[in-house]
């Protein structure tokens, strides 16, 4: 049956969530082909410009600003800390730590993040801005609609 069209008296079909990893599949994987020839993935990518904008900062503070768990984190901490572009070093305390951007990783997230945007244009005239411009303020609002109350939703 094919989808209705009017938006007046449109109604839902199919699962969202199936659709929404669907897209998200296929996001990942164009952005993951040409961040990739940078030598990181999209996500890898994602978490080194954290730490470059954001750094040095307790793990904590980047499982929050990104909206991961805190095991997530460190799952993905340790293949950039054994490429030596991120460094967990002792924070204030004994029991603290903070992460922190290397030279190396500072130089590698400039590498990739040309391959992003490399990335990010081609994805916009794929679609068309409009329609990226409009995908963004959808699903800004529909984050805001489905954070918790008092919180910020998690990933």
């Amino acid at each position: 049956m094919p989808a209705v069209t009017n938006a007046s008296t449109a109604v839902p079909r199919g699962c969202t969530n199936l659709k929404l990893r669907q897209l998200m599949r296929a996001v990942a994987q164009h952005y993951d082909a040409e961040v990739g020839k940078s030598g990181l993935k999209g996500t890898q990518y994602s978490l080194l410009a954290h730490v470059v904008l954001l750094g040095p900062l307790r793990p904590v503070d980047l499982a929050a600003a990104m909206k991961v768990s805190p095991s997530t984190l460190s799952r993905n901490l340790q293949p950039l800390v054994a490429a030596g572009w991120l460094d967990v070093t002792a924070g204030e305390d004994a029991r603290s730590r903070l992460v922190l951007a290397t030279d190396a990783g500072k130089a590698k997230r400039l590498e990739a993040q040309r391959r992003w945007k490399t990335a990010q244009l081609a994805l916009n005239d794929r679609l068309g801005e409009a329609r990226v411009v409009a995908l963004h303020a959808m699903l800004d609002d529909a984050l805001a609609r489905l954070a918790p109350a008092g919180g910020a939703a998690g990933g």
